[in-house]
């Protein structure tokens, strides 16, 4: 099969090489999957730089987020057969045409959903309902702001608060990116450039600030200019790239609870509540409330997969973007 190769630690993705290796082999627990669709991330970027936090040993193949066909079911997980549309998550291993991924780390694709639509569905829409409804706690009629709305995380929140019927404000860096951001529900939208963006959200409010604030950028302290009294926010990222120092007066002052959220902390510390947020969101996506918003173009082919995330890098995206290993079907 073809796949990216990473034999040293690269200068940029441009770098990436594509080589004919071995279909993995895979183990009792481990479903064998062709892979349709490859969800790209920022940190597929680190990752083959050797920025990212973890480092696998050479030569690994990159790629965490993926959908595709079962060819081969595992020994001991019977509750995928070949032929089912699954998405999953593995350390690496993605930008292949096949790959070898323990059955626990798959799912389903719910049948409202694409394939290039679940790849994008593992990471951004957890992360989003931990935020708003394990940490934040959204009830009706709740005003939302979300920073970074047109982003995997952003566009997750947006649909998943108006699913659970909060007013949304969605906070993006340009004007380019209201339309996608009111395409998926959210009743107003900014652009947090703007020096006086915090009025605006006043405004919005009728001066009573917001209830709650999903933060994947480092906008904590100007929000809690316009957060509502006994507001919540939560931190779920830092992508301006600098973490803030917060005035604790205004916290105090405000009666605001400041929290975050690692979705990826929940498997060793609260495992028991992971299939209850599958759950909620598979509904969701059953009943229409909830799809993942691919990016446009789509990347076909492995020989692509440096210009999906040149593009991720500059910041030219929404949504989720996505490349295809597989120009066509194919047979092992």
């Amino acid at each position: 099969m073809r796949a990216i190769v990473v034999n040293k630690w690269l200068k940029s993705p441009s770098d990436m090489e594509i080589k004919g290796i071995a279909v993995p082999t895979a183990k009792d627990s481990e479903l064998l999957v062709r892979v349709d669709s490859v969800g790209a991330n920022f940190f597929d970027i680190l990752m083959v730089q050797g920025k990212y936090q973890y480092k696998p040993p050479f030569p690994f193949t990159p790629g965490a987020e993926f959908s595709g066909t079962v060819v081969r079911q595992s020994r001991t997980d019977t509750r995928f057969a070949a032929g089912d549309r699954i998405f999953g998550f593995n350390a690496t291993g993605a930008y292949a045409e096949y790959i070898a991924v323990p059955a626990a780390q798959c799912f389903r694709i719910p049948e409202k959903l694409t394939f290039e639509q679940a790849a994008g569905m593992y990471l951004t829409y957890p992360t989003s309902y931990a935020a708003l409804v394990l940490r934040a706690q959204v009830k009706r009629g709740d005003w939302v702001l979300v920073h970074a709305a047109a982003g995997g995380v952003g566009i997750a929140a947006v649909q998943i608060a108006k699913a659970l019927g909060a007013h949304v404000i969605a906070a993006v860096g340009s004007e380019g990116k209201f339309d996608i951001c009111t395409d998926q529900g959210a009743d107003r939208c900014i652009n947090y450039r703007e020096p006086d963006w915090t009025q605006t959200v006043m405004d919005i409010t009728e001066g009573k600030g917001v209830n709650v604030v999903v933060d994947p950028v480092g906008l904590v302290e100007r929000s809690l200019k316009c957060i509502a009294w006994s507001g919540r926010i939560v931190v779920v990222g830092f992508a301006a790239g600098t973490i803030e120092k917060v005035a604790a007066n205004r916290i105090l002052l405000k009666n605001v609870a400041v929290t975050g959220v690692h979705w990826g902390s929940y498997l060793h510390n609260d495992p028991e509540t992971i299939p209850l947020v599958w759950n909620a969101l598979f509904k969701m996506a059953d009943e229409g409330k909830i799809a993942p918003v691919v990016y446009e173009p789509v990347f076909y082919g492995l020989d692509k997969a440096k210009d999906a995330l040149k593009a991720i890098a500059n910041r030219e995206t929404y949504g989720k973007v996505i490349v295809k290993p597989l120009e066509t079907p194919s047979k092992l």
